[in-house]
C-alpha cells in the first residue's frame, strides 16, 4: 500500500526519492511528499495527487540535500488532504514517514497533546513523529528515541526518519511491514520495495521483525529487538530495471498478462527438467513434512484465496486429502479447531499481505507446525516464516490487478497436489509424465488464448456502458468465475458477481435481464452440458451470454449467445488457460471505459493493513 524511500549519500538524493516514488506508485495511493535534511533545517515538499504533482513543487522550490526520505500514502486516518501526507514533521526538527498502522495512537496522542505537543493531522503517524522527539528532549540521540519509541506503540509498522541535529545518519525500524536497506558505495538507502532502489543498487538487506537500523554514507548498524547489533544477510536483487518499464504495452497490466506463458515457463522450469514431481521443489525438510500430512488447510485472501479455491478441488480429486480454503482476514478472528497434521499453506504476491502473515502466525499459535508458503518476491515476511516455501518466478508484478501472480500461484498449487498423491500412492508414472507434458504444453495452450485478444476486445464494447454483469462457472472453473468478476469490478468499475452456474435458480436469475451481461466459463468437461442447461435458464430470461469455451465443443453462436474459443481443452490445467480471457476482458474493458487501468480507485499492491 503506502511506500516508503529514503536515501544517504554525497549527492543531491532529491532525484533518487523521486524516482523511487515513481515506481511506488504502482502499490496504489493518494498523496505524496518529501522531506530533507539540508543547510541545517528540514524542508518538506507534499501533495495530493500524483508524485508528478509533487515533483513539479519540489523543482519549483529548487530542493536538493544528500539526505532525504519520501513516502506514497494510501489513507488510512484521516482524509486524502496535504495535511495528512507523509513526511510528517515534529517541532521542525525531524521528518518521518511511515507504512502500517498504530493501534494505539488515540491513547499516545491524548498523552502526547497533554505533554504540550499540537497535532496538525488527523494521522496515527503524526503521533511516532511526536513521540520520538518527546524521547530525544529526555536526552536520547536519535537512534535510542526510535527504539524507545516502538517499544511503546502497538501495530505494524516500517518507519524511516532524519533530524536535522544529526545530519549524517538515517534510523529505520521494521514490524509487521516490510523494509529493506539498499547498500551502495558511499551511500546507502531504504524502501518499502526493492524497485525503489533497484535504479540506484541491487545489494539489499531485508530488515526483520523488530529490528532497527542506523544508515550512513558509510556504512549499516542493524540492531534486534532486544537492541542487540545483529548481522542480516546481504542479497543481490534480481528485480531489473526492465520488467519495470512499460515497453511496447500501454498498461502493465496489459503487459503481465503477456508476459503470463514465460512466467508459467520459468515457474516449472525445475519441474520439467527433473521430469518428475519431487518434494525438494519445496524445500529440503519437504519429502519428510508431506508424508506426515493428512489435510490441507489454506489461507489466502483477495485473487490468491480464488487460487487455493481451484487448488481444492485438484487437491481432494488427485491427492485425495481433505482440504479446506479460508479468506486469512476471516480465519484470523476465529476460534479454529487445528489438526497439526494438516498442512498450512499462504499464498501471497508480495508475501507482505498482512492479513495473511497475521493468519499464518495464528495457525502456528494453535500448534501447527507444517507450514509451506507459495509466494513472487523471494526472503519476503511470509516465506522466511514458513519451513516450506515455493516461490513462482512471475518476476516483478506492477499492476494492481494480479495477473501472472496468479496463474504461476495455480501451477505451484498443481505441483503441490501432484506430489502429495506422488508421496501418497496416488500417481503412477504413466499419470505423473501426462502432467508433466500438460505442464510442458501450457505456455503455448496460454499464448494460444492470448491470440484471442482482437475477439475479446470487441466484446468489452457491449460491457462499457453496463453497470451489472454475472459471471458463471462450474466445478474447478468455478473459481475462475470467481476471479473473472473481481478483475472486472477492480479495474472497470462495473459491479461484478460470480456464481455456480447451478446456483442460478436459486436467487441470482432475479437478477438476469437484457442489461445483464453473463459471462460463462463453460470448457469441454464433465459438466458442460449442465452448463449448457444453466445458459437455457438465462436465455428463457432474456440474458445475453458471453461463452469462454474450447475449440472442441460442439458450441454454436446464437442470438443473444456470443462464443469464443480457446484452445483445444487442456485437461486437469484448463483453469489456467481459461483466466487468460477473463483477464483480457476486463482489461479491455477498463480501457473502453477510460479507468486508470495499473492504479485503481482505493485499490494498493500490497495490502499491509487491516
Amino acid at each position: 500500500m503506502c511506500g516508503i524511500v529514503g536515501a544517504i549519500a554525497g549527492r543531491d538524493v532529491v532525484p533518487v526519492l523521486i524516482e523511487g516514488l515513481k515506481r511506488l506508485e504502482y502499490r496504489g495511493y493518494d498523496s505524496a511528499g518529501i522531506a530533507v535534511v539540508v543547510d541545517g533545517a528540514v524542508r518538506r515538499v507534499r501533495r495530493t495527487g500524483r508524485v508528478s504533482e509533487m515533483e513539479a513543487a519540489a523543482r519549483a522550490e529548487h530542493l536538493s540535500a544528500p539526505l532525504g526520505i519520501g513516502h506514497t500514502r494510501w489513507a488510512t486516518h484521516g482524509g486524502v488532504t496535504e495535511g495528512n501526507a507523509h513526511p510528517h514533521i515534529s517541532h521542525d526538527s525531524l521528518a518521518l514517514v511511515h507504512n502500517g498502522i498504530i493501534e494505539n495512537h488515540e491513547a499516545q496522542r491524548e498523552r502526547l497533546t497533554k505533554l504540550g505537543y499540537v497535532f496538525e493531522s488527523q494521522t496515527d503517524t503524526e503521533v511516532i513523529a511526536h513521540l520520538i522527539h518527546h524521547h530525544q528532549s529526555q536526552g536520547l540521540d536519535l537512534l535510542a528515541a526510535l527504539q524507545a519509541s516502538v517499544r511503546e506503540l502497538d501495530g505494524a509498522y516500517a518507519i524511516a526518519v532524519i533530524d536535522k541535529g544529526e545530519p549524517d545518519r538515517m534510523v529505520v525500524a521494521r514490524m509487521g511491514c516490510p523494509l529493506l536497506v539498499g547498500l551502495g558505495d558511499g551511500e546507502n538507502f531504504v524502501a518499502s520495495d526493492v524497485s525503489a532502489i533497484v535504479q540506484a543498487t541491487r545489494r539489499v538487506i531485508f530488515l526483520e521483525e523488530g529490528d532497527t537500523a542506523v544508515l550512513t554514507r558509510d556504512g549499516v548498524q542493524v540492531y534486534g529487538d532486544d537492541g542487540q547489533l545483529v548481522a542480516r544477510a546481504e542479497h543481490l536483487s534480481d528485480v531489473s530495471l526492465a520488467s519495470l518499464e512499460l515497453g511496447p504495452y500501454r498498461h502493465f497490466m496489459q503487459k503481465e498478462i503477456h508476459e503470463q506463458p514465460r512466467a508459467l515457463a520459468d515457474t516449472m522450469e525445475a519441474i520439467i527438467d527433473a521430469g518428475a514431481f519431487e518434494p525438494a521443489l519445496f524445500g529440503k525438510e519437504a519429502e519428510g513434512l508431506l508424508r506426515e500430512v493428512d489435510g490441507v488447510q489454506i489461507l489466502a485472501c483477495g485473487t490468491s484465496y480464488y487460487a487455493g479455491a481451484v487448488a481444492r478441488y485438484w487437491i481432494e480429486a488427485i491427492a485425495g486429502l481433505p482440504c479446506t480454503v479460508e479468506i486469512a482476514s476471516e480465519y484470523r478472528y476465529r476460534k479454529a479447531v487445528a489438526n497439526p497434521r494438516h498442512l498450512i499453506v499462504t499464498i501471497s504476491q508480495s508475501g507482505e499481505t498482512l492479513d495473511t502473515m497475521e493468519a499464518l502466525k495464528y495457525a502456528k499459535s494453535l500448534g501447527h507446525d507444517k507450514t509451506l508458503s507459495i509466494c513472487n518476491v523471494p526472503e519476503s515476511a511470509i516465506p522466511r516464516a514458513s519451513r516450506l516455501v515455493f516461490y513462482t518466478r512471475a518476476g516483478a508484478e506492477i499492476g494492481v490487478a494480479s495477473t501472472k501472480a496468479f496463474t504461476t500461484q495455480l501451477v505451484g498449487l498443481f505441483a503441490l497436489t501432484a506430489t502429495l498423491a506422488k508421496l501418497n500412492g496416488r500417481l503412477d508414472a504413466e499419470t505423473e509424465a501426462g502432467y508433466i507434458e500438460a505442464l510442458r504444453r501450457l505456455p503455448v495452450s496460454v499464448q494460444h488464448a492470448l491470440n484471442l485478444e482482437p475477439q475479446i476486445a470487441v466484446w468489452s464494447e457491449k460491457f462499457t456502458p453496463k453497470q451489472h454483469a454475472l459471471f458463471l462457472g462450474r466445478g474447478v472453473h468455478y473459481p475462475i468465475a470467481l476471479e473473472g468478476a473481481l478483475k472486472l469490478k477492480e479495474i472497470s468499475y462495473i459491479h461484478a458477481e460470480a456464481y455456480p452456474a447451478g446456483e442460478l435458480k436459486h436467487g441470482p436469475l432475479a437478477l438476469v435481464d437484457a442489461d445483464m451481461p453473463v459471462v460463462v466459463i463453460a470448457p469441454k468437461d464433465s459438466l458442460l452440458e449442465k452448463v449448457k442447461s444453466n445458459m437455457q435458464e438465462v436465455r428463457a430470461r432474456g440474458g445475453e451470454l458471453f461463452v469462454f469455451t474450447d475449440a472442441d465443443s460442439n458450441f454454436g453462436e446464437s442470438e443473444g449467445v456470443h462464443v469464443i474459443r480457446t484452445p483445444r481443452h487442456v485437461g486437469v490445467l484448463s483453469p489456467i488457460v481459461h483466466t487468460i480471457p477473463v483477464q483480457l476482458l476486463a482489461y479491455h474493458t477498463a480501457l473502453a471505459r477510460g479507468t486508470d487501468v495499473d492504479k485503481p480507485r482505493n485499490l494498493a499492491k500490497s495490502v499491509t493493513v487491516e
